[in-house]
């Protein structure tokens, strides 16, 4: 079996980049392109844009490179020199392919990607709030609204056991936000373990139980 070799990234003059009719993306979702820009301004350009050659008529190359992959990104950049913040031709990291087909480029780009976990969420939202960004600020750099901050945050208050369990799928979010209504880890696990032989696990039991008593 032969060994995969991995391609590397070359820059190229953003000004010799075009957008390809062969991206898969038609549907706006998303983030916007002036979120995008923004958010490259502040933190560069995280990722690598694939591009295939611009040939002409007579199969020759023009110099161009159509973007089948990071269209978004590119219309970014785009914004970037629009608005005087960026050079024109400023050198962007590009994968340059030359074989298989231009719209799988594309595809896979878009369906490979996988939505980041809720608790890697918490995670990285509790370390900015740690770092002293507020809500909005945290909101605003992951594109995300502040209640969703606000939701993942509250799982601070879960009991680790709860969130390994989370992980393991034999808790859902929602389940697990409804264990978050105390910081009591005892209470809540002893809560888990009465439930762990129930059938009945729903989110409205937890917290009933949870507040029992509760003034």
């Amino acid at each position: 079996m032969s060994k995969i070799a991995l391609m590397g990234a070359t820059d190229i003059a953003l000004d010799r980049l075009v957008a390809s009719d062969a991206n898969v993306r038609r549907i706006k979702a998303g983030i916007s392109v002036e979120e995008l820009a923004e958010d490259i301004a502040r933190r560069g350009l995280l990722q690598s844009l694939s591009v295939r050659p611009v040939l002409n008529g007579d199969g020759e190359e023009t110099g161009k490179f159509a973007v089948s992959a990071g269209g978004r990104r590119l219309a970014a950049l785009k914004l970037l020199v629009k608005q005087k913040r960026l050079a024109k031709n400023a050198p962007v990291p590009c994968i340059v392919k030359t074989e298989g087909i231009e719209e799988e480029d594309s595809l896979a780009e878009n369906t490979m990607r996988e939505a980041l976990h809720p608790l890697d969420q918490f995670r990285a939202f509790k370390n900015l709030q740690d770092a002293g960004l507020s809500i909005d600020e945290i909101a605003a750099r992951f594109f995300v609204g502040a209640q969703v901050v606000r939701q993942r945050l509250k799982l601070a208050a879960a009991s680790p056991k709860l969130l390994d369990l989370y992980v393991a799928e034999e808790l859902t979010l929602e389940q697990l936000m409804a264990f978050c209504v105390t910081d009591d880890h005892a209470r809540q696990e002893e809560v888990w373990n009465a439930l762990s032989r129930s059938y009945n696990k729903e989110p409205y039991t937890i917290r009933r139980m949870l507040t029992e008593g509760a003034v």
